[in-house]
């Protein structure tokens, strides 16, 4: 069991540098970074955490597909594996397709670039040479000169049905949002079907004390729309440290192999020291 800790999109890009420095200094497992529209670049993000880090996983949650060219991610993705082996862990999804279609990159088939996106850039990190002319997908007969000798995995962050079953066709491990209660990892481990091996990672929001109240209303909120939830229906660990910490029990003991905290409010590194000493 694998906890780890969101750097939000809201905080200061600049704040990253201290704040993965301290959690490198935690019994905290994994350091997940965001790429969302507008925000800031994952994969800058987490060649920067790795840099100045020496112990923690760092996630990529999530790049795009639709934004990012299988080829080019994948060099990208080799380069970060092989100057910090077994340190990255690479999640890939659709996109919000709203945002998508903002930039021009909205593709016909979400379903078919995800799946042939993870498939071609897995290939390419074991260093095969591939070739292949999907439905959104068209590479020939490339493959990168310094693959990495400890492929990162590659995890797809996904929430519909349709979708779990990709990645557990294609992507060493998932990525479900923020929002996701114990009661409902079991169906989605299910839907998965990925194996023994398949990781599950599930994000889920921290606000431990009284600050905060009013982002978390916001937060809660938008993620109720973006899961088609009620926001009562929205999970996440709150309360005392020691309730907070029971929902990330509850995580794991429904089968959540990582579970990644994403703090609300003032002091988000002080709000994971106080869960650490409860769990």
């Amino acid at each position: 069991m694998r906890l780890g800790v969101m750097f939000d999109r809201g905080l200061p890009p600049e704040q990253l540098i201290p704040f993965a420095r301290a959690l490198d200094e935690t019994s905290v497992d994994d350091l997940w970074v965001v790429e969302d529209l507008g925000w800031t670049g994952g994969l800058t993000s987490a060649a920067t955490a790795l840099a100045v880090t020496s112990r923690l996983r760092v996630g990529l949650g999530i790049a795009p597909a639709p934004l990012r060219n299988p080829m080019v991610l994948a060099m990208e993705l080799g380069n970060l594996a092989r100057v910090h082996p077994g340190r990255l862990a690479a999640g890939i999804g659709h996109g919000v397709q709203d945002w998508m279609r903002q930039v021009g990159a909205a593709p016909a088939s979400p379903l078919a670039l995800l799946e042939e996106t993870i498939t071609a850039v897995s290939a390419l990190l074991r260093g095969e040479t591939v070739t292949l002319h999907g439905r959104e997908v068209h590479l020939d007969g490339v493959s990168l000169v310094h693959p990495p000798a400890e492929p990162p995995p590659v995890l797809a962050g996904v929430k519909r049905p349709r979708s779990l079953a990709l990645s557990g066709r294609v992507a060493q491990g998932t990525i479900v949002p923020e929002g996701v209660g114990p009661d409902q990892v079991p169906g989605i481990i299910e839907t998965i079907g990925g194996g023994d091996g398949h990781e599950l990672v599930v994000f889920t929001f921290l606000r431990i004390g009284s600050g905060g109240a009013e982002e978390e209303r916001e937060m809660v909120a938008g993620q109720a729309g973006f899961l088609g939830v009620p926001p009562a229906d929205v999970a996440m660990a709150s309360g005392t440290a020691e309730e907070a910490a029971a929902h990330v029990k509850s995580l794991w003991a429904a089968g959540a192999t990582s579970v990644a905290v994403r703090p609300i409010g003032a002091d988000p590194l002080g709000q994971v020291n106080a869960l650490l000493s409860a769990l």
